[in-house]
């Protein structure tokens, strides 16, 4: 995990550190936030039962303590699909700092070439996954679970990129606590090979490392940390019985 760093501080983020020159992608953890009970602390999800001024106020913390403008900052209503949308300077729906006022398009997938836009996406086992043009003139940022992973989300995100590319793996469920059954196994090893799943555990790090590579990104960064074990530091949904926060990547080219 060389090339990711935690940041020690009130509002702690694992950092991107070898991402091209101008890129900052950082992950959260549940941390560092205003949320109570479940979601304590730092829960960015809107679609809980968290009231939307502490989202909100999460949401702005985790924007400016990677460096972005909130203000400026995008997202999605992920579906655990494979589509990516261009962050342009074409107007979009969805209101970053109002939660659940107005709803943001459907994607798992950002990617931009814009400086200035910051982008987040959420997840609570799944994985967050960045992609940045070797140059960094381009972005991506991706939602990943298996169902997206094996419906090719890897592979449109680099190739939305545009270039040759480098990438980072954050923190989900790991292949120590990650059970899944016949259906789901069979599917994974189908997509990605036998080794994958082991005992009944899906190795999503695994499984996103080959399918970045199949896409010809070979420098990639696995934060190797999972959501489930470390119930400190992560909101994960299958541990919590989905009643739970939502932690996050958030991504942006400087301005």
């Amino acid at each position: 995990m060389s090339g990711l760093a935690w940041d020690a501080g009130d509002l702690p983020l694992l950092r991107w550190a070898s991402a091209p020159a101008g890129v900052t992608v950082a992950f959260t953890s549940r941390r560092g936030g205003v949320s109570d009970g479940p979601f304590r602390s730092l829960n960015l999800g809107a679609l809980t039962a968290d009231a939307a001024a502490n989202v909100a106020e999460n949401r702005r913390r985790a924007v400016a303590g990677s460096g972005g403008d909130p203000a400026a900052a995008t997202m999605a209503w992920q579906v655990h699909g494979a589509h990516v949308r261009e962050v342009d300077e074409r107007p979009a729906p969805g209101r970053f700092l109002e939660p659940g006022v107005e709803a943001f398009p459907k994607s798992d997938g950002l990617v931009t070439g814009l400086a200035g836009r910051p982008m987040m996406l959420l997840t609570a086992d799944c994985l967050p996954i960045a992609i940045a043009r070797e140059d960094g003139h381009r972005l991506a940022v991706l939602h990943a679970g298996w169902r997206g992973l094996a419906a090719g989300i890897v592979e449109r995100g680099a190739e939305a990129v545009r270039g040759r590319a480098t990438a980072a793996v954050g923190p989900g469920a790991g292949p120590c606590c990650y059970e899944v059954g016949d259906d789901v196994a069979g599917i994974l090893r189908d997509r990605f090979g036998e080794d994958v799943v082991r005992h009944g555990r899906a190795d999503l790090w695994l499984a996103a490392r080959l399918a970045l590579e199949a896409a010809g990104v070979t420098d990639v960064e696995v934060a190797g940390e999972c959501s489930i074990c470390d119930g400190e530091r992560y909101f994960s949904h299958r541990r919590d019985r989905g009643t739970t926060g939502r932690q996050g990547i958030v991504g942006a080219i400087r301005a």
